[in-house]
């Protein structure tokens, strides 16, 4: 044999042992790739979802209309049952619209500040009756501050604090708040949450402005009223305008409970 058959009969072994190494290849089909399951839709938020700004006005707005429609109902018994003939005059804190805002900024708060975390009814009692006689002082101590008026007085009434609320007004506050929190509030909440969303922004947006426009000009013409009792005169179109509009048989028809502290 010559040097070179035994070269190529070598070469023919090395081939044929690493084709024996190589696995054989799978005569099995491929698996078909797997179907991506179908991504579930985002989950829709309701409309003034949990303790919200905007949940919070709309209590407010119930609130206030609450407001008017109890105090004119007492105001007609206390009346009825004095005299015989009840009397209906229309409580509210704003021009346009049976609003009582006192009721509703007390509501509001209440919500605020009770459903933040788990309070027991004797803590509910105890922090509606310092909101409610919080909010009422407070709302007249400005209003006789900067308008030199009054809406309630309680100076006659038994454990009154400066006339301006009593302890017992504010035990009715706590027990108010108390059946806010633990009745009215979850079906309020219900109810607001089950506005459809895109009616429910514009509305809020419609209301807002709404009762901003509507406090304003209603505490303007208060504060405007106040300076022409003192003599100033105005010095704009707006006051001017104010003096024009809503001087203060117009005023009294709608804050009839409104008193001057000086007299006058």
């Amino acid at each position: 044999m010559t040097a070179k058959t035994a070269q190529t009969s070598a070469t023919a072994s090395k081939t044929a042992e690493s084709s024996a190494e190589k696995p054989a290849q799978s005569t099995k089909s491929p698996k078909p790739a797997k179907l991506s399951k179908p991504t579930k839709p985002a989950k829709k938020h309701p409309f003034a979802e949990g303790l919200s700004f905007k949940k919070l006005f709309f209590i407010f707005l119930i609130g206030s209309v609450f407001g008017t429609i109890y105090e004119d109902l007492l105001i007609y018994g206390q009346t009825y049952f004095a005299t015989g003939t009840g009397v209906w005059m229309t409580h509210r804190g704003v021009i346009w619209g049976p609003f009582n805002v006192i009721y509703g900024f007390g509501a509001a708060l209440m919500c605020w500040v009770l459903l933040r975390k788990k309070l027991e009814n004797w803590q509910i009692f105890v922090y509606s009756a310092f909101i409610g006689g919080a909010v009422e002082y407070g709302l007249s101590f400005l209003q006789e501050t900067f308008t030199g008026t009054t809406s309630w007085d309680y100076s006659n009434q038994i454990m009154n604090i400066a006339g301006r609320t009593t302890v017992p007004i504010m035990a009715f506050w706590g027990v108010l708040g108390l059946i806010l929190v633990k009745i009215i509030y979850p079906f309020l909440s219900h109810l607001i949450e089950s506005i459809p969303r895109e009616f429910g922004e514009r509305l809020f947006v419609l209301l807002l402005v709404f009762m901003i426009f509507n406090m304003l000009i209603s505490w303007t013409a208060i504060l405007r009223q106040n300076l022409r009792h003192h003599g100033v005169k105005p010095f704009t179109p707006i006051g001017e305008f104010l003096d024009a509009k809503f001087n203060d048989d117009y005023l009294k028809r709608y804050f009839p409970n409104m008193v001057r502290t000086d007299g006058k």
